[in-house]
């Protein structure tokens, strides 16, 4: 593979790891009431907004997120790991160009934050009436059970097998580096697990419902976990997961190989 593309890939993968270490971090912090705040990926381009040269890492945020999805979106079309367009192949790059497109936008987003633009959310209502249609609710059940299944897929990762043939034999050769690759991908999947299977649920729900209001970001599925029994311990172990994810994308960052 072209190591300008491997390049590109690695440099996603450090933005991603980003993003969720500080998702991570400002949750674990609103858990354990040390400040913070509950934060979905919006969320922490406001933080990065407040901070010193805040435009400034939102561009470099913007242009490192374009980075992964570039190299989503070139998984799925040029196949170059040779994942094959057998059906569980093609549902894989499939997922690779769906991240790929969502990525995208999120990257352009924190590229218009970072030049000064904003909109307003005058479209709101828009939207609201549209996922309230027969159309709106059908697509709005189906993206319920997708994320549901992606949930679930995470939970099937938290497997030594399924995620350490991406790393270089270099990486997994020294045991203390290896037991961080595997217990941060254990915890971190989980989490993630926890929060699409809660979307999922909730956009399932909304659809039969047929109240878009129901739908549940990021951000509600912490305030979720924070109001159920037990609620600042699961949400300091979710936010903690997500740390750990942002852990073991930092090392997928360094010693990811490339077949």
């Amino acid at each position: 593979m072209n190591n300008n593309i491997k390049k590109i890939a690695r440099t996603g993968l450090v933005a991603k790891g980003i993003i969720y270490a500080i998702i991570g971090v400002l949750t674990f912090l609103a858990a354990i009431d040390m400040g913070g705040q509950k934060s979905g990926k919006l969320q922490v381009l406001d933080f990065l907004e407040k901070q010193t040269f805040g435009n400034i890492l939102l561009i470099i945020i913007g242009l490192g997120l374009l980075c992964y999805s570039f190299w989503r979106i070139f998984q799925s079309i040029k196949d170059p790991e040779n994942i094959g367009n057998q059906k569980k192949g093609k549902i894989k790059r499939a997922g690779f160009f769906i991240s790929g497109l969502l990525y995208l936008g999120f990257g352009v987003l924190a590229l218009i934050s970072g030049f000064g633009s904003s909109s307003g959310s005058g479209g709101s209502g828009k939207k609201t009436s549209l996922l309230a249609s027969d159309f709106g609710l059908i697509a709005l059940g189906i993206v319920g059970v997708i994320l549901i299944g992606i949930g679930i897929y995470q939970f099937t990762k938290v497997n030594k097998d399924k995620f350490e043939k991406y790393f270089s034999s270099k990486a997994l050769s020294e045991e203390k580096r290896r037991k961080t690759i595997y217990n941060s991908a254990y915890l971190g999947l989980a989490s993630r697990g926890v929060i699409f299977l809660i979307i999922g649920f909730f956009s399932v729900k909304a659809a039969i419902s047929s109240d878009p209001d129901k739908i549940k970001t990021t951000t509600d599925v912490f305030s979720f976990l924070e109001d159920s029994s037990y609620g600042s311990w699961l949400l300091g172990i979710v936010a903690a997961g997500l740390i750990a994810y942002a852990i073991f994308t930092f090392m997928l960052a360094k010693y990811r190989r490339f077949n």
